[in-house]
């Protein structure tokens, strides 16, 4: 049996590699779309992924989940939150990658987590614990550093990190598993999208026929990149640590930074290294906290368990005496809050 869960955590963290790996390497996949611009490329993304979650459901025959959600028109209305929201995300930073900013789209990324808690204390009334709070100010004076460098504040990083925060939000409610998901938000992205793509060819403006057959796979390899991860993704959360998840979130926008900056050659002054590194300092602080209160947490319950086993009753609060494992500390990264349930009731929270 322990043999099994060894393997069973090797397994997952490959897929978790993967998933992060892929997300955090695919600035390098949306310039070879060109001469397409974002939005015909975005429209594409959501065309073909429907395409493609819709053949794996049907392999995997896994439909009733569909009929439940038409029947819920609450749950839809958040769908569609979350579609709308996603594809604000998507679009944002597939002009980014094109346009120059790799690395103002990897500090999107690297602030997620503190913009999910700040949403956390605003909108859910959440406590946060003083490391938490130092994190977040932190972040705050590094989002001010990047303005007065930048010379305004740095709006891709900030959109990016508040419409996937708030992605994740609207997720938790809707509370569907990665692949259903993805089939859910993309089947409203759809018609629309399906729309703009036949518009785009009636003005002759549309790059799929126009450049040849390699161009054309390549557009329509936009679902394979959208879902491969997040199947990667799902894997990798059932059969490891939502502490572990919390830490591998930080592979996509390293990968991120060092092709924008080894790769692309983007500028990165000092204002922009000093933006960066109060950002690293506050993800330090942030990611100390949570495998800290991860430890304490699992040592109050061996010491409930052991109190258990000798007949002792448990200290008064002792198995609640810390918030649950990562709490709102850490989210997960791009695509993450597409995750199916962990193995602890938790969520855990894609460019």
């Amino acid at each position: 049996m322990a043999g099994s869960s060894r393997s069973d955590q090797r397994i997952g963290l490959l897929n978790g590699f993967a998933a992060y790996g892929m997300w955090g390497l695919v600035p390098l996949f949306w310039p070879l779309l060109k001469p397409a611009g974002a939005g015909e490329i975005l429209a594409h993304r959501m065309v073909w992924s429907l395409v493609f979650v819709a053949v794996a459901l049907l392999f995997v025959r896994r439909w009733a989940w569909a009929g439940e959600l038409l029947r819920q028109p609450r749950r839809l209305a958040l769908v569609t939150v979350a579609a709308a929201v996603i594809t604000v995300n998507w679009g944002v930073y597939i002009w980014a990658v094109n346009s120059g900013h790799v690395v103002e789209a990897s500090l999107g990324y690297f602030i997620n987590p503190l913009v999910t808690i700040a949403m956390g204390v605003l909108l859910l009334k959440e406590r946060l614990r003083p490391a938490q709070w130092a994190a977040v100010g932190t972040g705050f004076a590094a989002v001010l550093v990047l303005t007065i460098g930048y010379g305004q504040p740095p709006w891709i990083s900030l959109c990016l990190a508040f419409s996937f925060a708030t992605y994740g939000l609207v997720k938790k409610k809707v509370n569907l598993g990665g692949v259903e998901s993805l089939a859910a938000e993309t089947a409203i992205q759809f018609l629309p999208a399906l729309g703009y793509l036949l518009w785009l060819g009636a003005q002759g403006d549309s790059t799929f026929t126009s450049e040849g057959p390699g161009h054309s796979a390549l557009l329509a390899a936009t679902g394979v990149v959208t879902a491969i991860p997040l199947v990667c993704f799902g894997a990798a959360a059932i059969r490891v640590p939502l502490s572990t998840l919390g830490l591998l979130q930080y592979l996509a926008p390293v990968f991120q930074f060092l092709l924008g900056v080894l790769y692309f050659g983007e500028a990165m002054p000092p204002e922009r290294w000093a933006g960066f590194g109060l950002v690293w300092l506050a993800l330090t602080l942030l990611t100390w906290d949570a495998l800290r209160t991860a430890h304490r947490s699992a040592r109050a319950l061996r010491e409930g368990l052991d109190r258990a086993g000798t007949g002792v009753p448990p200290a008064k609060g002792a198995a609640a005496r810390e918030p649950g494992v990562v709490a709102s500390g850490t989210p997960a990264s791009p695509g993450a809050a597409d995750a199916p349930r962990q193995r602890h009731g938790t969520r855990a929270g894609k460019p």
